[in-house]
């Protein structure tokens, strides 16, 4: 049994030089991502202090991504993704430009720069379905999992560090060069991709407007493995979510020390980076289904016992299972999605994908909160991780195709 087996498959950067580029300058994109997110946090707080703004923030990432996603989907399915790809990232890059402006000469009112982040979030919701075609078409399909999985543990390892540089770096140079720095990555995301083939929809385009979003919601609701791995995925943000309650439970269990409630949010990332970068196996197995059920499960059942623990120590080590177990389900259901939808319509169910996994979390802690309204943190957490492995135990019951191996595109 070889141990190098055991890590996340390397092969895809030895084998193209193409996707190594675009993983470079994905990579740096995703840290100037994070930092940015901290950067207008704490710009938005620092000019209100108002939590009705800060919330309007994450409104702000959130809307245009589900509005604009399905209609960028269609677009992308008829156009060269790569085009498609360069332009939003030039247009993400431009709306980088102009927060770090407003960032050196300040004076900018709140809405401003919302709507800054806004226009950012519609570029990014049309330049994911691009990118979604990248790994499919550029590997071959026994190293697509692994290409995804190189993806994953970057995008992770960046999650982490680029909050902590975004708070170093505000204190250290203001929010204009960390504005900057965002800019700056775009350059390397635009060098990444520049170098691609034209990667026009392999069989017939998408039709135009409605009718194209019509198709591929067609074939969403035909296609039962990528469906039932939308739908788990939907499960398992919507009914465990667990972050909008770390701070309640930290103040009922844990004597609501800031320190604890840090290592609770930096758990569930460690357990995922930590996961990811010993997919490789995973990432060679046949049955993504199965994987992708199991790791749902395992996250509703941790963050369950995460409710009923009293321990810290005990509770940030159901956090980490939590955390590597949702890493393992979210690279099995892209591989799902990208190995099992035809190139012609891969475009519109990536963003399909994108806006579940971006509207899922933040109704997911909006039912966490009004839960533990109604009753406590712990009870919320109890009652959706159970929910969970429910509708998870459902998914997998009445759908076989998905919980016994993936069936060939339609």
């Amino acid at each position: 049994m070889s141990l190098a087996r055991t890590f996340v498959d390397v092969r895809p950067l030895r084998a193209s030089p193409v996707f190594r580029r675009l993983l470079i300058g994905r990579t740096a994109s995703v840290l100037g991502s994070f930092m940015t997110v901290v950067t207008v946090m704490y710009q938005v707080w620092d000019l209100t202090h108002s939590a009705v703004w800060s919330g309007a923030v994450g409104l702000a990432q959130a809307v245009p991504l589900v509005v604009v996603g399905l209609f960028a989907g269609a677009w992308v399915d008829r156009g060269d993704r790569r085009r498609i790809f360069l332009v939003a990232t030039v247009g993400q890059a431009v709306c980088s430009l102009l927060l770090a402006v407003q960032g050196f000469t300040g004076g900018v009112p709140v809405p401003v720069i919302l709507a800054l982040v806004a226009a950012a979030s519609c570029f990014g919701a049309v330049g994911g379905p691009a990118a979604g075609v990248f790994v499919p078409r550029l590997l071959p399909k026994d190293q697509v999992a692994a290409g995804l999985a190189l993806n994953q543990v970057t995008g992770q390892a960046m999650m982490l560090l680029g909050p902590a540089l975004g708070g170093l770096f505000l204190g250290w140079f203001g929010i204009g060069v960390c504005y900057l720095i965002d800019f700056l990555s775009f350059g390397l995301s635009f060098y990444g991709a520049f170098g691609l083939p034209a990667l026009p929809p392999e069989g017939e385009p998408s039709r135009p407007g409605l009718h194209g979003v019509w198709d591929g919601l067609r074939f969403l609701g035909g296609h039962r493995v990528v469906r039932g791995a939308l739908v788990t995925d939907l499960a398992a943000t919507l009914l465990a979510m667990p972050m909008s309650l770390f701070p309640l439970v930290n103040e009922e269990r844990f004597g609501g020390s800031p320190r604890t409630l840090g290592l609770f949010m930096s758990a569930v990332a460690i357990g995922g980076v930590t996961a990811t970068a010993f997919s490789g196996r995973l990432t060679r197995l046949a049955r993504p289904g199965a994987v992708m059920l199991c790791g749902a499960g395992v996250w509703g059942a941790a963050l369950a016992l995460f409710g009923m623990t009293t321990s810290a120590w005990a509770g940030l080590g159901l956090l980490m299972v939590a955390g590597a177990a949702d890493s393992v389900s979210v690279l099995s259901r892209t591989t799902i999605v990208q190995t099992r939808t035809p190139d012609a319509l891969l475009g519109r169910v990536t963003a399909a994908e994108q806006i579940v996994g971006q509207a899922g979390p933040h109704l997911g802690n909006l039912r966490g909160g009004l839960v533990a309204g109604w009753t406590s943190g712990a009870t919320a957490l109890i009652t959706g991780g159970l929910l969970c492995v429910l509708a998870v135990a459902c998914v997998a019951a009445s759908t076989p195709e998905l919980r016994n191996g993936a069936a060939r595109p339609d």
